[in-house]
Formats: structure tokens, C-alpha cells, sequence
């Protein structure tokens, strides 16, 4: 008797064990491509964007997260290792290469592959597909072709750029897919449907392009927007008293401008309403994924997270692009929706102020999966701030771009270029949000700035720390 009792016991392991790995949280990672704050969930009083907003209503809104390092390649680097940058010796490129610069360092997507989950990569997610790739992934990268740089249409690409590419708008009469971000939905909502049908715990990585320049998405989403209802930056000049240093993003003069005059009144017209187009065409792929979601009954065990690899100037200070150390470039959108169901969470449909950076995204997906971070990582978990939003994280922020390293606290932002660029700045948030007079040198800031300076210093040896 006791035999039998023995044996059914075995038999009924194995059925325990897989269900018990079945129930592990699957993670849809979102990343975006030049996706600054400019949504209506927060707080954008013109950008249409329903899908993303209905997700934020559900999930945890981060108010105040930003990048380490605002450029495409290095940030995504940073996020993918859960390790800071260093000066140029690491994640300081636009095309970074984890292999490259930390060719040891053990991936976010490696962790759960390690611990049996399926981990697939979709359209941009790291810079280059192939990049850490035989050990995060397991399938390789995969990434659409066509309908980048030079367009659709005969007349987008009439006359080229000295790089070869086409006009810097364009709204085309097309269906989405005909557009690379379309196909990444696609591509995605296959892959989920494969995965529903496996059965096992995934990571599955979407990477959408747009806003990246060049601003080209379907006509029907130029159309949501009057141009001339679309409201421009109240401050297209320099900070008051900026060091020479700083500067803009010269990125889009890699495509072809036509007749549009940089920085008149129908350029930050123009190029407003085509980020705005892009945006909204990027929220109804990201609709289209979590409709499939929801449809195949995974999205009551999937952890959503929404993510902007760096901000974005929009005219601001008559920039346009991200690469520099104000707010604008380093802002990004962070939005995590955490599955109620076993799972001790009460932040749905809440908003935090807390300070978080892009480092902090590792350990928290590795925590709330269950699943071990490695040692060298120096991001910080945030799942307390899904028991209690209101609590304070981080006192500061770390990033840096080329010869500026940055720290941002709840009401100041400092950065110090090295000392072949010179110069230094410190904004006052809470007096001055758009950061539009530069105060390092005023009277009234010089302990702050001294203060500042300090803090600056032990985040940058905290970084430097291997």
C-alpha cells in the first residue's frame, strides 16, 4: 500500500513542477525609440494616444524616470547589463556594442532564458541584433527591413541627403504594416500566439522605431492632428548664462530637409506634427500587441512594461533630438503594469514622483519574476514602490552624454562638462521647470551648486565602481 502511495506521488510530480514553471509571470518588454513624456497619460495636452493611456490606467505610471545615457545604442546597453556608463570606456555611442564595451556582462533577457523561459527579440532592442546575442536570446534578433531612411513615396525620396536619405516627413496613404513599425506588431502578435500554444514562461522583447527620425508614418495619423492647433515651444532660445558647451542634436541634418527653413515658425510646425503623427501610430501598434494579449488570455500573467530609450527636444531652446544633459534629453516615459493576480501590488492605476533611471529596470523584472539578478548589476529593484508609490527611491539620478556628466534631484539639475568643454549647469526645477536660466554662478545657488558638485562626485565614483 504504501508503494502505491509512493508512486502516485511521483507520477503527480512532474504535472506539479510544470504547472508551478507554467505560473511564472511572462514579461512583454515595449521599448520605444525617441519616446519622450508626450502622452496623455502624462499629462500631453494634445498627443493622442489612447492605447498607451488605457494601459497606464492599469499599471504603475513613473513620473520621473530617466535614462543614463540620452542616445539610442548606450542606453539600451545600460538597460540590458544594469550597469552605468563610464565616461568613453563604456556605453558612450549611439551604436554601443554590449560586446564591446562588457563582453562578460550577463544580460537581462540571459537571466530569464537561464532560468527556462523563452526570450525573443522583435524589431529594436539592442542597437545591433546580433549583439549579446547567442546568450540572450533564443532565437536570433529579429528585425524588419525597408521603409527606414528613404521613405515610400517617389517624391520622399526625389533628392537625398549626402548619406543617402530621403525627405525628413513623410504620409504616406498606406496601410500600418507598410511601415517597419506595423510589421514589428505583427511580427510580436505572432510570436505571441506561437508562445500561448508552448506553454512556457517567455520574455518576449518589441522594439518599435518610431519617433525616430525620420517622422514617416500613415497619413491617417497626420491627420488626427490640426497643425495649426499644435502648440510650439514657448522657449526656442538658450538658457540664459549656458556654457557654450552645451548643445543640440544635429541629427536630423542627415535627411533631406527640402525647402523647410530650421527652426522657423513652419519648421517646429512641421516637425511637431510629425512627431506627433509617429507617436500616435506607434500607440495603436502598441494597442494591437496587448489587444493579442489580452485575446489568447496571457495578460493576466504577463508583466507589461513600457519604456523610452531617451527623451527628446521638441523645439525646446530650438533643439531638436535628445544628446545633451537637460531634462528633455534624459526624461523618459516608464510605464510597468504588474498582473494583480498572486502578486502584491498596489499600484495600479497609480503615479509615483519617485526618482528612478533606466539601471533600476533589471533587478525589478528579475524580482518580480522571482528570478536572481547577477551580483555586478548597480540598478536598484523599485518593487517597493508597487506597495507604496508615495515613497521616496532614489536622492538623485546619474546620466551623462559625451563631455557632461549629470545628476538631477527632486528640485535641482546639475551638469559639469569636463575640463576641454568647461562650464557647468544648475537649473532650479521647482523656479524654473523648462530650464531656462542657468543659476551655477548666482549668489542665491552657491551652496547648491557646491552641493550639487558633491553629489555629482559620489554618483560618478559609484558608476566607476566594477
Amino acid at each position: 500500500m504504501m508503494i502505491r502511495r509512493l508512486l502516485a506521488l511521483l507520477l503527480l510530480l512532474p504535472c506539479s513542477v510544470a504547472f508551478a514553471a507554467d505560473t511564472r509571470p511572462n514579461v512583454l518588454f515595449i521599448a520605444i525609440d525617441d519616446l519622450r513624456p508626450e502622452l496623455g497619460c502624462y499629462g500631453s495636452p494634445i498627443a493622442i494616444t489612447p492605447h498607451l493611456d488605457k494601459l497606464a490606467e492599469r499599471s504603475l505610471l513613473f513620473e520621473r524616470a530617466y535614462c543614463n545615457v540620452p542616445v539610442c545604442g548606450a542606453s539600451r546597453a545600460s538597460l540590458f547589463t544594469g550597469l552605468y556608463p563610464i565616461g568613453t570606456k563604456r556605453f558612450a555611442k549611439f551604436d554601443t556594442k554590449i560586446d564591446e564595451d562588457e563582453p562578460g556582462a550577463v544580460t537581462l533577457p540571459q537571466v530569464f532564458k537561464d532560468a527556462g523561459y523563452t526570450t525573443l527579440s522583435n524589431g529594436k532592442i539592442l542597437h545591433h541584433a546580433t549583439d549579446a546575442q547567442d546568450r540572450s536570446w533564443s532565437e536570433p534578433a529579429w528585425k524588419t527591413k525597408g521603409g527606414g531612411a528613404r521613405g515610400l513615396l517617389p517624391e520622399t525620396r526625389e533628392k537625398l541627403s549626402k548619406r543617402g536619405r530621403g525627405y525628413i516627413l513623410e504620409a504616406a496613404d498606406v496601410e500600418d504594416d507598410a511601415y517597419p513599425d506595423g510589421r514589428i506588431a505583427r511580427r510580436t502578435i505572432d510570436n505571441l500566439k506561437r508562445l500561448a500554444k508552448e506553454g512556457k514562461p517567455f520574455f518576449l522583447g518589441c522594439g518599435f522605431m518610431k519617433p525616430h527620425l525620420p517622422f514617416y508614418a500613415p497619413k491617417q495619423y497626420w491627420d488626427l492632428y490640426d497643425p495649426a492647433k499644435i502648440p510650439l515651444a514657448d522657449n526656442r532660445y538658450m538658457p540664459k548664462d549656458a556654457p557654450p558647451a552645451l548643445r543640440g542634436s544635429g541629427e536630423y541634418r542627415g535627411y533631406h530637409l527640402g525647402e523647410l527653413e530650421v527652426n522657423s515658425d513652419r519648421w517646429h510646425r512641421e516637425m511637431k506634427h510629425g512627431y506627433l503623427a509617429c507617436i500616435s501610430y506607434v500607440d495603436a501598434q502598441v494597442g494591437r500587441v496587448l489587444s493579442e494579449l489580452n485575446e489568447l488570455g496571457l495578460a493576466d500573467n504577463t508583466i507589461v512594461v513600457i519604456w523610452g530609450d531617451h527623451g527628446f527636444h521638441l523645439g525646446e531652446h530650438n533643439f531638436w533630438g535628445k544628446h545633451n544633459t537637460l531634462d528633455h534629453a534624459a526624461r523618459v516615459p516608464l510605464i510597468i503594469h504588474v498582473p494583480t493576480a498572486g502578486m502584491k501590488n498596489n499600484a495600479a492605476g497609480r503615479k509615483t514622483a519617485s526618482l528612478v533611471e533606466t539601471v533600476d529596470l533589471f533587478p525589478t523584472l528579475c524580482e518580480l519574476a522571482g528570478l536572481k539578478p547577477p551580483k555586478a548589476i548597480q540598478g536598484r529593484s523599485m518593487t517597493p514602490l508597487f506597495t507604496d508609490p508615495t515613497m521616496p527611491f532614489r536622492t538623485s539620478v546619474y546620466f551623462r552624454y559625451r563631455s557632461a556628466d549629470a545628476v538631477i534631484t527632486e528640485q535641482f539639475a546639475y551638469s559639469r562638462f569636463d575640463t576641454t568643454a568647461g562650464g557647468r549647469m544648475l537649473f532650479d526645477h521647482t523656479r524654473d521647470p523648462g530650464e531656462n536660466r542657468n543659476v551655477v554662478n548666482d549668489e542665491n545657488y552657491l551652496e547648491t551648486a557646491t552641493w550639487m558638485d558633491t553629489q555629482l562626485n559620489q554618483r560618478m565614483k559609484e558608476a566607476a565602481k566594477q
